[in-house]
């Protein structure tokens, strides 16, 4: 059997991505035939039994769903305040230790993806992969053409410089004096799309994730998922 270095056999099973495996061994998690192991560089393969924390690693099948989330739920597969995670939806039969790819606020419902294949996920978010993620907000009032343009420019936020955004005004209503907003980003920093309207003077009333790459939530209600096709997870991988 080919040897594979420990941190990949613990991406792939699930675990977490590569340098975040690197992280669990250097700080003593990771136990291979009974003995802990924190050096980098070592290999094993199916016969060798590892264990995180005390539990068995498998070399699982992979899983890639895509779900849709409701509001009100964690994009995690634990919570501290024992509130629901989005784990808490899946059913029976996922049998894998799946777990989001990036994050979706607690009040923001929309496409997320999970999976069980640590090295995926890890690409899926590395800022060189540029993939677009089409949210769709309502605001409190109306966007003027150089509040767009400003978006649409790239914009100074407290942390970073968002890269050019599209924007698309869908509708407006007078009387709750709200809009509804079509935005499409490539980044993925925490609260980003809030930020960006906040930054404009249009606090988000609610907001949802409609598209991820050329996946839609077509298909599905709130709190449903479906896997991903094989050709679509073929897809995902030819981006990077």
């Amino acid at each position: 059997m080919e040897k594979v270095r420990l941190q990949k056999f613990m991406a792939d099973a699930g675990v977490a991505s590569r340098r975040a495996s690197e992280k669990l061994i250097a700080e003593g998690h990771v136990v291979v035939n009974g003995k802990t192991v924190t050096e980098m560089g070592i290999k094993i393969d199916h016969r060798d039994k590892v264990e995180v924390d005390g539990v068995p690693l498998h070399d699982e099948k992979k899983r890639y769903i895509l779900l849709y989330k409701p509001r009100g739920v964690i994009s995690a597969v634990k919570d501290d305040k024992g509130r629901k995670v989005v784990t808490d939806l899946l059913e029976d039969d996922v049998e894998e230790r799946v777990y989001p790819i990036g994050r979706l606020d607690y009040d923001t419902s929309g496409l997320l993806l999970l999976t069980n294949d640590g090295e995926f996920a890890n690409q899926l978010m590395h800022p060189r992969y540029h993939v677009d993620k089409t949210y769709v907000a309502k605001v409190r009032g109306f966007l003027t053409i150089e509040e767009i343009k400003k978006m649409e420019k790239g914009m100074k936020l407290k942390d970073f410089k968002t890269s050019p955004a599209k924007v698309h005004v869908m509708s407006k209503d007078s009387k709750k004096n709200t809009s509804l907003v079509k935005i499409v980003i490539h980044e993925g920093h925490n609260h980003q799309v809030k930020n960006m309207f906040e930054a404009v003077g249009h606090p988000v009333e609610k907001l949802s994730r409609e598209k991820y790459g050329f996946l839609t939530l077509d298909g599905l209600v709130s709190g449903k998922y479906r896997n991903l096709t094989r050709l679509e997870v073929a897809q995902l991988k030819e981006k990077r």
